[in-house]
C-alpha cells in the first residue's frame, strides 16, 4: 500500500490544487454546493477566525451538531491549525455532555440549536451559567477549567457565544500566514480527531485518532469500492461517528470525489438525493437500507445510478444485502468491519467478491493491517474456522484513549494487538465472519450460542422483517435465547408460529424461549442497535408477565 504521509489539511490542499472546480460537498435539499476550491476558502476563513479567538495547536474543540454544512468546515479548519476536533454524539443529554466536556478538556465547543428533544443552547447555559455574565473567550468555570469559548453554528447571536458568522468575518480580515506557520509544525502522527465510544459498558472513552490513521484508512476503504474522482457518495450517516468521517469523508477525499450530504437521516430524502444527484454510492446501517427499500414511495425513485456503497455498523442481514443489490442497484455493495479504535476499518469486502462472500462475510483485512483470531481466554492464535476474538494491529490502531492509560493497556496488548471484543472466524482464503460480541454470546447451560446464527435463521421465517437475538438471564440455564422481531406490515405471525418454525428446523436449545414483537429497536445516534437495552426490556416484560 502506498501510504499518505501528509496531514489532513496538507492533503486536502493537494486535492484542491489537483481539481479545484470539482464539486466536493453538496446539500441537495437546499441546493448548497461547494467546489474543492470554494470549500478550502471557507475552511481557511474559519481557521483564521479560530486563531483570532485564541484557539490553536493542541487545543480540544468539541462539535455537538447534526450534519450541518459547517460541521465539515470545522473538521478541516481544526486540522489545519493543529487543534483536535472532539465529536459529540447528537443524542447526548446534559449528563453525558458534562462528562465529555470535562474528560476531553475542551477549550471550546461548537453547537447548533439542538436535536429532537434536547436544546443544546439551554444545556450549555445550564452547565456554564457564566456564559450569560462573562466576556466571550474568557470563560471561567470551576467545573470546566479548560473551557474558554462556546461557538454557535449559525447566524443568530446568543449571549456569551461567538457565532460562526462572526468567526468568518474575523477570518476575512487576517492573512493565511499564521495557518502556514502552524501547518509547517504539524506531523502526520499528531492527533486530529477524538471520538467517544458509545459507552455501552462503563464510561465513554475518547479515542485519539491521528491524521495518518484516518486518511490511510479512508484510502483503503475507497479503494475497496473502486472509487474515482467521478464517484458521488450519498452520506446519510452521522459525522460524529467514524462511519461518517472516515468511511465517508476520508474515502471520498482521498479519491477526489463528491460528498452528497444529508443533515439528518430520512429515507425519503436519501432516495431523492440519490436520484437528484445521480449518486454512485450509498452508505448506511442495515436499518437505514431496510427503511429505504421498504418505503411506500420507493418505486417512484430512480436508483440506477448506484453502483457501490457500504452496509455496516451492525450485523448485515443476508436477505437485506441481497435486496439492496437487486432492488437498489448497488450491485457492488460492500461491508466493512471495524471499531472506532481501529480508525475504524479492519476488513472489507471488495466490489469483485462473489455475491455470496459479500453477503456472508466482512471480507479480508486491509493492506498493511494484520488481523488475527485469538482464543479469548488464552490469547493463543486460533486456526481457520474456529470462533475467537478478532484482533488487529497496524497503522490503523488508535494512539490510545485520552487520559486513560490503564484502559488503553486493556485494549492494546503488549504485542500491539488491538482487542476488538468481537467474536468471529476466518477461513482459508482470509475472509472474516463476525459471529457476535464476546459479551453478546449466549451461554445456555454450557452451550455457546451465537446470536448472529439465530438471527440469520429467523430471517427465513415468513413475515419477519427484522430480528435481534439476545441472552435473557435464567435461573435454570444461566441464560436463555430471546428474540425481538419486527413484523412485515402485512404479517400477523405469533410467538407460537416462530417457535414452531424453529423447533422443526434448528436444535431445541437455539430456539428462542421468548419472542417479543416490537415496532423499532433502541438505537445509538449512529444507528447501532443497543442489545443491552433489549436485554433489559426482555427482563422487564417477563417480570410483568409473571405478576
Amino acid at each position: 500500500m502506498s501510504f499518505i504521509n501528509e496531514t489532513l489539511g496538507a492533503f486536502f490542499e493537494k486535492q484542491v490544487r489537483k481539481d479545484p472546480d470539482r464539486e466536493f460537498i453538496i446539500y441537495p435539499d437546499r441546493d448548497l454546493r461547494f467546489t474543492y476550491e470554494q470549500f478550502d476558502e471557507r475552511v481557511n476563513m474559519l481557521a483564521r477566525g479560530l486563531l483570532d479567538i485564541d484557539i490553536g495547536k493542541g487545543d480540544h474543540v468539541g462539535i455537538w451538531a447534526t450534519n450541518v454544512p459547517d460541521w465539515l468546515t470545522f473538521l478541516f479548519a481544526t486540522a489545519k491549525i493543529g487543534a483536535v476536533l472532539v465529536t459529540v454524539n447528537t443524542a447526548y443529554k446534559i449528563h453525558e455532555v458534562e462528562y465529555l466536556m470535562k474528560q476531553a478538556d475542551l477549550k471550546a465547543i461548537a453547537i447548533t440549536n439542538g436535536f429532537r428533544d434536547v436544546s443544546y443552547i439551554e444545556t450549555l447555559y445550564e452547565l456554564v451559567p457564566e456564559l450569560k455574565t462573562q466576556s466571550r473567550g474568557n470563560l471561567r468555570n470551576e467545573n470546566f477549567p479548560y473551557l474558554k469559548s462556546v461557538i454557535f453554528i449559525g447566524q443568530e447571536k446568543h449571549r456569551g457565544m461567538y457565532s460562526t458568522r462572526e468567526l468568518f468575518l474575523l477570518g476575512q480580515h487576517s492573512s493565511d500566514e499564521k495557518i502556514r506557520k502552524i501547518m509547517e509544525t504539524l506531523d502526520k502522527d499528531d492527533v486530529t480527531n477524538m471520538q467517544y465510544t458509545s459507552g455501552t459498558t462503563g464510561f465513554p472513552k475518547g479515542v485519539m485518532l491521528t491524521h495518518y490513521n484516518i486518511l490511510n484508512n479512508g484510502l483503503s476503504i475507497g479503494d475497496r469500492q473502486k472509487f474515482t474522482n467521478n464517484d458521488r457518495l450519498c452520506l446519510p450517516v452521522p459525522l460524529f461517528h467514524c462511519f461518517g468521517i472516515v468511511l465517508g469523508v476520508m474515502a471520498i477525499l482521498t479519491h477526489g470525489g463528491t460528498l452528497v450530504m444529508l443533515e439528518v437521516y430520512d429515507p425519503l430524502l436519501v432516495l431523492a438525493a440519490v436520484q437528484k444527484e445521480k449518486c454512485t454510492a450509498l452508505y448506511g446501517v442495515p436499518t437505514m437500507f431496510i427503511a429505504e427499500y421498504t418505503h411506500p414511495m420507493f418505486s417512484m425513485f430512480d436508483m440506477t445510478s448506484l453502483r457501490t456503497g457500504i452496509m455496516a455498523g451492525s450485523t448485515c442481514p443476508i436477505d437485506s444485502m441481497k435486496k439492496v443489490i437487486k432492488d437498489m442497484h448497488c450491485s457492488e455493495i460492500t461491508s466493512v468491519y471495524g471499531l472506532t479504535e481501529a480508525s475504524p476499518g479492519i476488513t472489507q469486502t471488495t466490489t469483485d467478491d462473489p455475491v455470496e462472500l459479500r453477503v456472508e462475510t466482512v471480507g479480508k483485512a486491509f493492506p498493511d493491517v494484520e488481523a488475527i483470531v485469538l482464543d479469548p481466554d488464552t490469547y493463543e492464535p486460533l486456526p481457520p474456522n474456529t470462533i475467537g476474538e478478532i484482533c488487529c494491529r497496524g497503522y490503523n490502531v488508535m494512539k490510545g484513549y485520552y487520559n486513560m492509560p490503564e484502559e488503553t493497556k486493556k485494549t492494546i496488548d503488549e504485542n500491539g494487538w488491538l482487542h476488538s471484543g468481537d467474536l468471529g472466524t476466518y477461513d482459508e482464503e482470509g475472509y472474516y465472519r463476525i459471529t457476535g460480541r464476546i459479551k453478546d454470546m449466549i451461554i445456555r447451560g454450557g452451550e455457546n450460542i451465537y446470536p448472529r446464527e439465530i438471527e440469520e435463521f429467523l430471517f427465513t421465517v415468513p413475515g419477519v422483517k427484522d430480528v435481534q437475538v439476545v441472552g435473557i438471564p435464567d435461573e435454570k440455564y444461566g441464560e436463555i435465547v430471546g428474540a425481538f422481531i419486527i413484523r412485515n406490515d402485512d404479517s400477523d405471525i405469533t410467538e407460537e408460529d416462530v417457535r414452531d418454525f424453529g423447533l422443526a428446523r434448528i436444535a431445541r436449545y437455539k430456539v428462542p424461549k421468548h419472542v417479543f414483537f416490537v415496532e423499532e429497536y433502541p438505537l445509538t445516534a449512529s444507528g447501532k442497535i443497543q442489545k443491552f437495552k433489549l436485554r433489559d426490556i426482555a427482563v422487564e416484560l417477563l417480570e410483568k408477565k409473571e405478576q
